[in-house]
């Protein structure tokens, strides 16, 4: 038996990181600079293959803007200070972009922790708001939508 899947939102500021800066990155990046102790325990629990939304924060832009994996689960950074990171690669890109407004509309993500705790860089996602979030954008690159991109996504066996 495998690991359950679990699924995660990332903060980032566009003009600290941005979407555009992992894709460019050969979509391999370490999420890191966390200090939130709850964020870093979200952080910590993630697992190989969790998928994660990228999500732009900020003043101009707080939606959902793509999809990264966990490549690589929790690992200390540096003096052993308590900093830490984990490794994700992207997905793909919303096929459009979900706003907060739009979602903090939408009856059916009342109560996802975005909406409780705003400030937390790391947010658990319920799989019913994961799924109703992909509704909303469309889906993303890479889940095997209509785009056609399946290898990414594809639960089927091999």
């Amino acid at each position: 038996m495998g690991k359950e899947k679990h699924y995660w939102l990332l903060k980032t500021e566009p003009g600290e990181w941005s979407w555009e800066d992992q894709a460019a990155n050969e979509g391999l990046s370490n999420w890191d600079g966390v200090k939130n102790k709850q964020a870093q325990k979200n952080l910590k629990a993630m697992h190989l293959g969790d998928l994660c939304f990228f999500y732009h924060s900020g003043a101009k832009a707080r939606r959902v803007v793509g999809v990264v994996s966990v490549v690589r689960e929790w690992y200390e950074e540096g003096d052993g200070g308590g900093g830490g990171a984990v490794d994700v690669r992207c997905v793909g890109e919303m096929r459009r972009a979900v706003d907060l407004g739009e979602m903090k509309k939408e009856s059916g993500l009342k109560g996802f922790g975005l909406f409780r705790q705003p400030r937390l860089s790391v947010v658990p996602v319920p799989e019913e708001v994961w799924k109703r979030v992909c509704e909303m954008g469309g889906g993303y690159e890479g889940d095997g939508g209509e785009s056609g991109d399946a290898e990414v996504g594809d639960d089927g066996g091999g």
